[in-house]
């Protein structure tokens, strides 16, 4: 491989691209899933109900090294950002893209929809989306280049298992890929088996977890699949034209008919394929396949750069728009003051579920202001949902818990738990546990924003039946 890295424009990008996150990182407000990653970053652990460790040692990173504010919280999802565009790159250039084919693969990776709200929130696919990048540049370096790439690639595979087990999606999808199309004479390779016994010695603490906690993931799974398969699998489609943005889409399809007619690296157009079958199939989310939309785009940018001049032309003015596009929907750009009276937060779920959290506080102090001093403090506020739990706790309240996946474990509140401030939970769990309850207030963001916690009652319940050490188990749930 003797194509350089066109670094002056990849630098270029990447600069623009961390700076553009980070001056509006502190924009809206955390997310829920970071007001949840900033608790489990107070119980580090091996792993968790609904997640391994990697994003919760992130957030404790962040919080040690930056500060506790949104803006700082996303500091490393920002570089990471800036890294998959580096490896976006490095994939075309492996496909044998040259400096443009590289600067496309750049700029389309840095302005899709996805990347953007991964770069912009602490999420697990901030960091999920590198790891995918960087084990299918290994894969592709394998199959191109040198066997022993292999082992590099059974590396990244067994690290990213500590940041999200969905990486056994890739494997799997290769695994279809190469069975299908081939070169089935992989399956004699040495370092191939090499590099597979490498990603499962290291992911093997991670299995080890799961086996001596009941497979709880497995459960979290089924339980995600209860709750949205169908949603799921009605947006799988039309969702993989908006991940990334309907043009990077279509250059990714050009992508898949590249891949196709090389032997040497047909299982990579194969594995897309494959494991969208699967999340179908299994009601997985739709952002399942994301990580292998990214070599399709990257394989059609050195198609595009291969059509020669007006191809060119024409998908880099493409890209721009799509861009642009996907910049005013994935990041905070819109006042929040109007948010509302856009389709953004309907769009968007981390937008929508930004906001209000402070009304949301408010609301539930009110409630605990308003008791007695000897009530106020035997009061406990027991949440339905993670981000509520954490918003509260983020807030300097004490005394919240909840059954929401992970922070069941953290409980059952003190048995002297009486009076108790009820968010979010259902009117036959709240009788089951007080002998009354009372409605005192309602959340209300105040800009209008639709989203899970808004119009959200806050009770105020008396009279414990039962120790809340008896009662606990039916608190947990996962979803």
């Amino acid at each position: 491989m003797n194509t350089p890295l066109a670094w002056r424009p990849v630098a270029a990008v990447c600069a623009v691209l961390v700076t553009v996150l980070l001056a509006l990182g502190p924009h809206y407000g955390y997310h829920r899933d970071e007001l949840y990653f900033r608790v489990l970053a107070d119980h580090l652990d091996w792993g968790y109900v609904d997640q391994p460790p990697f994003t919760p040692l992130a957030a404790r990173v962040s919080l040690a090294l930056f500060g506790d504010s949104p803006g700082t919280l996303r500091v490393l999802p920002a570089l990471a950002a800036a890294l998959l565009v580096v490896l976006a790159a490095l994939i075309a250039r492996e496909l044998g893209g040259r400096g443009v084919a590289q600067t496309l693969a750049a700029a389309g990776t840095a302005t899709g929809a996805y990347p953007l709200i991964g770069g912009h929130t602490l999420l697990t696919v901030s960091f999920d989306l590198p790891l995918w990048a960087a084990a299918i540049l290994f894969v592709l370096r394998a199959l191109l280049r040198d066997g022993r790439w292999w082992l590099a690639a059974g590396v990244v595979i067994g690290a990213a298992t500590y940041n999200k087990l969905l990486i056994a999606m890739l494997v799997l999808g290769l695994a279809a890929g190469v069975l299908v199309a081939g070169p089935r004479r992989l399956l004699l390779s040495r370092w191939l088996w090499a590099g597979a016994l490498v990603a499962v010695v290291l992911a093997l603490p991670n299995f080890l977890y799961q086996l001596t906690h009941d497979w709880p993931q497995l459960k979290m799974a089924a339980g995600l699949s209860e709750d949205e398969g169908a949603t799921m699998r009605m947006l799988f489609v039309p969702m993989q034209f908006l991940l990334f943005g309907p043009v990077v889409a279509v250059m990714a399809g050009f992508g898949f008919v590249r891949l196709w007619r090389d032997p040497r690296v047909r299982a990579l157009a194969v594995a897309y394929p494959a494991a969208a079958v699967l999340t179908v199939v299994s009601g997985g989310r739709f952002d399942y396949t994301a990580g292998l939309i990214l070599p399709l785009f990257a394989a059609g940018c050195v198609a595009a750069e291969a059509a020669g001049r007006e191809r060119i032309k024409s998908a880099g003015w493409s890209l721009g728009a799509n861009g642009l596009g996907n910049a005013l929907v994935a990041l905070p750009l819109v006042p929040l003051t109007v948010l509302g009276s856009t389709p953004i937060p309907m769009i968007n779920e981390v937008a929508r579920e930004s906001v209000g959290w402070p009304a949301f506080n408010a609301a539930v102090t009110g409630v605990l202001d308003s008791l007695p001093p000897e009530e106020r403090r035997r009061a406990v506020v027991v949440t339905g949902n993670y981000g509520e739990h954490g918003s509260l706790v983020q807030g300097g309240l004490t005394r919240v818990y909840s059954g929401h996946n992970q922070l069941w474990e953290y409980g059952p509140p003190p048995d002297d738990g009486d009076p108790g401030v009820m968010v979010n939970v259902r009117r036959m769990v709240r009788d089951q546990q007080y002998e009354s309850c009372e409605l005192r207030a309602r959340v209300d963001n105040g800009v209008g924003v639709d989203n899970e916690e808004q119009d959200t009652p806050v009770f105020l319940c008396r009279g414990l039946r039962q120790p809340w050490s008896a009662a606990w188990d039916r608190w947990q749930q996962f979803n």
